[in-house]
């Protein structure tokens, strides 16, 4: 066959893609910008954009993991576990803003407000894990984990050590990490806690035959420990040691957060549900919810989301939030890719006299992600907004602090992807004593960062600039 025969075949090839890609993508995407970012691709390299959109253009979690999902509800419901929200504040209580907010977030979960616990703030990596580790030794019941990425190093190894004496003393120790995020964990160390009787799952496993059935970059990134129903631990810190590896970004520098009280038990509920999800059982046991009194006087709010829950309450929520300062807007993260929705209230808030800190890192793990970033950290610090970069390392700490009132932290990022694709857990925090500690943390952050000058944005004429501005066009995918 002639040169000419296959030219004109890989046109009409070529063309065949556009044409019914244009179709598939307009009537199965619901979000404009997405779509627009899809045809742009698939118009200018219609194999390479199909081959794409095939393994990254859904949101598919696959049949059976979808089943055991409407599974849940059905057997939750119908199981034994107690009445959740011990110490629940009515979704009517406070100001009208406040009530709406709390409407807006219990619609995600059904997980109310809570009062009467206390919360200890870790910034420091090794503190954090000292004391995870001193709780695990102290478990008489149950110990249960749920992190992003596990790792096969000292730190991996030190809790693991701890898991092992717990279980030595017949404490049931249950570990779910991610498939992906945890990989080199399941070669090695995973292997050696199985046989000393800890119960390890993948969580999303990924193998290439699932490709059909399911998105492999769908990811659990919650991060929590449940040591005996009465002590919680979440946030941003993974199980690893902070330099393992992104020379890019640095070490990173996260926030980990200790929990007692009622909010606990929901808590647990989110570990269960998940376990239930990858293994199917329906745990059930009179010490994983215990009685608990309440230890403090915080309010806290568990907000749990993730690809099988409608992603625009969780967006809605975030939008809310920014819309009720009255004072001052301060947001810590390492990813900034906000979603139209919260970059207008960003806008807004600026605009209208409401102080705006964007602290963030001027370097991570993630290049794409960074151009785009800097084109909305730019575009806000136009309209007013300051935006600080983070020197010592890689700032992996997600927190939001709304005046003195209202705060948010815990693993999801101001991203597309923590607010579409994730399995997240964020904590909101309505309680002034809380929001203040966490406040005087964001400010230690703002400390050790510099403010971002003209020769931080790019030049509209320059390499730098047209892979901010090519970025940006990807930004619905990121």
């Amino acid at each position: 066959m002639s040169l000419l025969f296959w030219t004109k075949l890989v046109l009409i090839s070529e063309w065949v893609i556009r044409l019914v890609m244009l179709l598939v993508i307009v009537i199965r995407k619901q979000k404009p910008p997405a779509a627009l970012a899809w045809l742009a691709i698939i118009f200018f390299e219609p194999w390479i954009g199909l081959v794409l959109y095939l393994l990254l253009g859904e949101i598919r979690l696959g049949r059976r993991r979808l089943a055991l999902r409407r599974r849940r509800r059905g057997e939750f419901a119908s199981s034994e576990y107690p009445e959740l929200g011990p110490g629940a504040v009515p979704s009517e209580a406070g100001s009208p803003s406040e009530a709406m907010l709390l409407k807006l977030s219990q619609q995600l979960e059904q997980l109310p407000v809570v009062r009467g616990n206390a919360i200890e703030f870790f910034i420091d990596p090794d503190r954090a894990i000292e004391q995870l580790v001193a709780d695990i030794d102290q478990a008489q019941d149950h110990v249960h984990l749920l992190f992003y990425i596990y790792g096969d190093d000292w730190v991996g190894r030190q809790v693991g050590e701890a898991l092992i004496r717990a279980r030595q003393r017949g404490v049931i120790c249950r570990l779910l990490a991610d498939a992906i995020g945890s990989r080199k964990f399941f070669r090695r160390l995973a292997r050696w806690l199985q046989t000393e009787g800890i119960e390890v799952y993948p969580a999303l496993p990924a193998t290439l035959w699932r490709l059909p059935f399911a998105r492999l970059d769908i990811r659990n990134h919650r991060k929590l420990a449940i040591i005996d129903g009465r002590i919680a631990y979440t946030g941003s810190q993974n199980i690893i040691e902070p330099t393992y590896g992104h020379r890019r970004g640095g070490p990173w520098h996260d926030i980990m957060a200790r929990l007692t009280g009622p909010v606990v038990w929901q808590l647990q509920t989110v570990f269960l549900e998940d376990w239930f999800h990858e293994t199917g059982q329906l745990l059930e046991s009179t010490g994983l919810f215990p009685c608990l009194e309440p230890t403090g006087e915080v309010m806290i709010q568990v907000v749990p989301t993730g690809p099988d829950l409608p992603t625009e309450q969780f967006q809605d929520l975030v939008a809310r939030t920014l819309f009720m300062a009255e004072k001052q807007i301060v947001i810590t993260c390492p990813y900034f890719v906000p979603d139209d929705a919260m970059l207008v209230a960003l806008r807004i808030a600026a605009q209208g006299g409401v102080r705006v800190l964007l602290v963030v890192p001027r370097w991570t793990d993630h290049p794409l992600v960074d151009a785009a970033g800097m084109f909305y950290l730019e575009y806000l610090h136009r309209f007013g907004a300051e935006v600080y970069f983070y020197q010592p390392g890689l700032l992996h700490s997600k927190t939001l602090t709304i005046d003195d009132r209202l705060a948010m932290f815990g693993s999801a990022n101001y991203d597309i992807r923590s607010f579409e694709l994730n399995f997240e857990l964020n904590l909101l925090l309505h309680s002034p004593a809380a929001v203040g500690e966490l406040y005087r943390l964001q400010q230690y952050y703002w400390q050790q960062s510099r403010p971002a000058t003209a020769d931080d944005w790019p030049k509209p004429i320059s390499l730098r600039g047209l892979k901010v501005h090519f970025a940006k066009l990807l930004s619905p995918l990121l």
